[in-house]
């Protein structure tokens, strides 16, 4: 059995509303999360110049970039440490894990 609209509680009248209010925040509150996480942690991925000498059959595993240099770190343990501006190997580290 229904009640007409006029005949609803107060109670029930107000319970109504302030799901309806609190839906609305909840969603709002959402909306906001996803823009921060979408403008504050953008993907700077680095640009890696297609110049590099990499050694033969080695592949990329990470990239970072300082003032001057750039640091590649390949699939065979090494670290390989360019000059930006020339391009050239400056340096080439080896890493040795524990055994």
């Amino acid at each position: 059995m229904s009640l007409p609209s006029d005949q609803i509680p107060r109670d029930a009248v107000f319970l109504r509303r302030l799901v309806t209010a609190l839906t609305v925040v909840m969603m709002g509150g959402l909306i906001a999360i996803a823009v921060v996480i979408v403008f504050r942690f953008p993907d700077p991925t680095p640009v890696v110049p297609e110049n590099l000498p990499l050694p033969a059959g080695s592949t990329i595993s990470a990239v970072t970039q300082g003032k001057g240099w750039i640091a590649i770190v390949t699939d065979q343990q090494q670290i390989l440490i360019f000059n930006t501006g020339t391009g050239k190997l400056t340096q080439t580290v080896e890493i040795k894990t524990a055994q």
